[in-house]
């Protein structure tokens, strides 16, 4: 294929998903309020429990790491089968040229961000800047959807960045943050705000201003 071919060829699969960007929008929000809601959740206990006890732990930093990858195992196979699920619906290839598409965006800062929060857990025992360097890299993955993505997403994306950063500052600026016993509760705080928070406001948000013609079968 040559170079003009290819060109044409990404603007042709470009200009497909934005025409379904409304419908990835209805078929995201679902996912986004269960990963939303079970992020509130996982974040509560620990936060209380810092507040509470002066930032003594209420688990290990394996754990939290365990109980974060099996909410975003749940998210994530739960956002999957919706995907299939409308892929089916309308007769198209799961793994499509745009799904393809979509993912060389999406990969590498998710990538960057996942391995670098991981070893920031299990080597430097830093949990506060592993929830920030996710929150960050999560953020800039929907941002580099920008070409394609509806807009409800990358406003997403900003307030994941914003909010990221501005955690970061905070946290930064604050030594008696920085020199609890354990920082526990502080990133769970990172993580209830950005992972739990926003995704359960952008689902409301995507559930408040759908119509009909979103979700109803063509």
């Amino acid at each position: 294929m040559s170079t003009t071919e290819a060109a044409l060829e990404n603007l042709r699969i470009i200009r497909s998903l934005m025409e379904k960007a409304h419908i990835y929008r209805a078929v995201s929000a679902p996912a986004a309020l269960t990963g939303g809601t079970l992020a509130l959740v996982a974040s509560g206990w620990p936060v209380w429990h810092a507040l509470k006890n002066q930032g003594d732990a209420v688990m290990c930093d394996l754990c939290f790491l365990q109980t974060w990858l099996i909410i975003l195992a749940v998210s994530s196979v739960l956002n999957v089968f919706l995907l299939a699920k409308e892929a089916r619906r309308r007769s198209q290839p799961f793994v499509s040229p745009g799904m393809r598409m979509a993912l060389r965006a999406f990969a590498p800062p998710m990538l960057v961000g996942g391995s670098v929060g991981i070893g920031l857990i299990v080597f430097l025992h830093n949990l506060t800047l592993a929830a920030l360097v996710w929150a960050l890299c999560y953020g800039l993955a929907l941002l580099s959807t920008a070409s394609f993505s509806p807009r409800s997403l990358l406003r997403l994306g900003w307030a994941f960045v914003l909010a990221g950063l501005l955690a970061f500052f905070g946290w930064a600026a604050c030594s008696d943050v920085r020199l609890l016993s354990s920082d526990l509760g502080p990133a769970s705080a990172v993580m209830g705000l950005t992972f739990g928070v926003l995704h359960v406001v952008y689902a409301m948000a995507v559930f408040l201003s759908a119509q009909p013609a979103e979700v109803q079968p063509q």
